[in-house]
């Protein structure tokens, strides 16, 4: 990696490296059986949510544009993994969450992930600079939905 002389882009490409590395790492492993990393995500990010959701809210949580995320639920869904049932307060929407086989599929592979996530977390950063790089994302994440770029 170059530097720049912008330290705001050097270190936005430092992070995208090291998201890519990671990404990549993961990827090879095992841990996720017969789904996809993005497949997984979007049963992660459901786990998280109390209630079903709109597609639209799950959507501005999963990096997947919203035809490719309606084509992901279809599967998900024929697979047994998610629900899809018709909005009470707005029939044309669609709300969606896990079924049981989804949750307990995603409790499973969340497990062997997070060792795996550990595991490459801590082989290079000590718990303080783990704290730090949290915190740093965070504000990141929060100044940009406070901005309203997300919506």
């Amino acid at each position: 990696m170059a530097d720049s002389g912008h330290p705001a882009n050097d270190a936005w490409e430092a992070l995208l490296t090291a998201h890519a590395s990671l990404i990549k790492r993961f990827a090879v492993t095992d841990v996720f059986q017969d789904l996809s990393m993005r497949e997984y995500d979007v049963l992660y990010t459901l786990s998280k949510c109390p209630a079903p959701v709109r597609l639209t809210e799950l959507n501005r949580n999963v990096l997947l544009s919203q035809p490719a995320l309606s084509r992901m639920v279809d599967r998900l869904a024929d697979r047994g993994l998610i629900c899809r049932e018709a909005d009470p307060a707005d029939g044309r929407g669609v709300l969606v969450s896990l079924t049981d086989a989804g949750r307990s599929l995603q409790a499973a592979i969340g497990r062997r992930h997070a060792r795996d996530v550990a595991r490459a977390m801590t082989a290079e950063l000590s718990p303080a600079e783990l704290r730090q790089l949290e915190e740093m994302c965070l504000r990141l994440a929060v100044a940009t939905v406070r901005s309203g770029e997300l919506n």
